[in-house]
């Protein structure tokens, strides 16, 4: 295509990437400072008996998450570092031993917290008469526990008091090798009339985000709810902060999340393979902003009522851990939507699978990428290689279109019409050249967000010094490659009439090669491959039209043979 034509397209394309992020910030505007909770001191705790009175009626969970803190229960599997609170049996700390902090990837990555600079745990309670809250005290055996080296699963039992007659445990199991985690009531009522009660379970945090990306665009921080309704719904702290969140607040399934960058948290209410603790009535579910500043993402599930002498138990899995493809599809039912593709997921999620079928093949998310690239182009082939002759006769052109410039002067409207009439004569499309660049920039895009959502990448190296392909290059090595890779292209392309032009194509290289400094290093590598890929088919193409004239212009026509003349 002209050059005029080609500047035009390249402003057209950053013009859609700005207006896209503009309306991705928002979609996801960054939520409004809200304070961070701390856990008060302990001498804020009731100094006298363990048992206390249910702060709300049955039906409606606290409007309060504020964290007090006593003698803290230390749990060690092989996924977990974990802390439970005797303070409302609640899950204050989590460590995933499998994934490092950012930028130190020895040390666990700590996901719940109930430290001075961010809030993030798992709260539950019993709604009842005299039934124990977030607030009630709980009692374990044993202050350590460990998962031992063959064992399948771990189970820390804790024990409240409850009205008189009533017997209250909450019971934790860790299972090897598994994110959920199993969180179980059991009720005996002891007395002599029948029991009704309501559990909730929730997820709290304060509204941190730190999670910039291409432009400052982000993947989703906050609360999300699915149902069979409703799909996935989910809502930004700042819809939280004005009451205006909108999702299904009534289901007999479904799950309730907390999600970030890279992991997330869900109290799962029907799980894949297990009934609904729903039963036959609505869970409800809610996600709202409480009075101390924290955000709630919780489900409250009304009880069967317990005859007199009778017992019941409750049982709600947990998920706490990374937003591992093969992990989230066995939780529940459209789980897998917790790991956030932006507005492009119907590109991104086919091209992640198919970077995890061959990642299963090479064991190395670097040449999986560059595999996934070669297929790629390999699909494109035949319309990269129409577009790629199309240039190529293009470039044959330059010579006569600067003669027809010499030819008609400052004259731009028969300059324009001589241009158009040698293209029809020479059948030759302008806008053929375009059609690599159109195929590359959703492609481009839905790599992006499929590279950036993807744990699997996270902290994942490729060789010599790409130690994580989620992050830029620490040196700058691929970047600096593909600004080389562009200007070579840029050079087998057809060049532009006017010299203005043609300095602003040979500084395009340079400009983009700045974007792409800040990208994560797969995603470089894979434009990296694909220029280098894309060169080699342009040169082909290039030398076989060129060779294919010289042919034509060697190969002279044989002179006719004279008919015999009759004897």
């Amino acid at each position: 295509m002209d050059s005029k034509r080609l500047i035009l397209f390249i402003a057209l394309s950053f013009g859609i990437l700005f207006f896209w992020q503009k309306w991705m910030s928002q979609r996801f505007p960054q939520p409004a400072n809200a304070p961070a909770a701390s856990a008060p001191a302990s001498a804020d705790l009731p100094a006298a008996a363990p048992r206390t009175a249910a702060t709300a009626q049955p039906g409606s969970a606290p409007d309060s998450g504020r964290l007090q803190s006593a003698e803290r229960i230390h749990v060690k599997t092989d996924l977990f570092d974990a802390q439970i609170d005797s303070i409302g049996g609640d899950l204050r700390r989590v460590a995933l031993l499998k994934h490092g902090m950012p930028g130190n990837p020895s040390q666990p990555f700590v996901m719940f917290t109930d430290g001075k600079d961010h809030t993030y745990v798992a709260q539950t309670g019993l709604l009842g008469d005299g039934l124990p809250t977030h607030k009630a005290v709980f009692t374990a055996e044993q202050r350590d526990y460990a998962l031992a080296p063959g064992q399948d699963a771990l189970t820390v039992r804790l024990t409240a008091a409850g009205p008189a007659g009533v017997q209250i445990a909450k019971v934790y199991t860790f299972r090897r090798g598994q994110y959920l985690i199993d969180v179980k009531y059991e009720i005996v009522n002891g007395t002599a009339k029948p029991l009704t009660a309501s559990a909730y379970y929730r997820l709290l945090r304060d509204g941190q985000v730190d999670n910039p990306g291409f432009f400052g665009a982000h993947t989703f921080t906050g609360p999300a709810v699915y149902t069979e309704t409703g799909k996935f719904q989910k809502a930004d702290f700042s819809k939280l902060d004005k009451g205006s969140a909108e999702y299904v607040k009534a289901a007999r399934d479904g799950w309730v999340a907390m999600i970030q960058h890279y992991f997330a948290s869900a109290w799962v209410a029907s799980p894949k393979g297990r009934p609904s603790l729903c039963g036959p009535r609505d869970c409800r579910y809610e996600m709202k902003r409480l009075s101390d500043g924290l955000y709630s993402a919780g489900v409250i599930v009304d009880l069967p009522t317990i005859a007199a002498g009778g017992k019941f138990e409750a049982s709600m899995p947990l998920f706490v851990g990374p937003q591992e493809t093969r992990v989230l599809d066995q939780v529940a039912d459209g789980f897998d939507l917790v790991k956030d593709y932006g507005i492009f997921t119907v590109f991104s999620k086919p091209l992640f699978w198919v970077l995890d079928q061959i990642h299963k093949v090479v064991g190395n998310w670097g040449w999986a990428i560059i595999l996934l690239t070669v297929l790629i182009k390999a699909v494109f082939y035949p319309l990269a290689s129409a577009s790629y002759r199309s240039m190529a006769r293009m470039r044959k052109l330059a010579p006569r279109m600067e003669q027809l410039k010499e030819r008609h002067g400052d004259d731009k409207v028969k300059f324009q019409q001589a241009v158009m009439e040698m293209y029809k004569t020479e059948k030759v499309n302008p806008l053929g050249g375009c059609l690599p660049m159109l195929v590359q920039i959703p492609i481009f895009i839905a790599l992006y967000w499929a590279l950036i959502a993807a744990v699997e990448l996270r902290q994942a190296p490729w060789m010599f010094w790409i130690h994580d392909l989620s992050v830029k290059d620490p040196y700058f090595v691929l970047p600096i490659l593909m600004a080389v890779s562009m200007y070579i292209q840029t050079s087998l392309s057809p060049p532009p009439p006017d010299p203005m032009q043609a300095k602003m194509m040979k500084i395009m290289p340079l400009a983009f090669s700045v974007f792409f400094l800040f990208f994560p290093a797969g995603l470089v590598l894979y434009y990296v491959v694909n220029n280098v890929l894309s060169i080699l088919q342009q040169w082909w193409i290039t030398r076989t039209i060129e060779n294919a004239d010289k042919d034509a212009k060697t190969d002279k026509p044989k002179k006719p043979v004279p008919p015999k003349k009759p004897a």
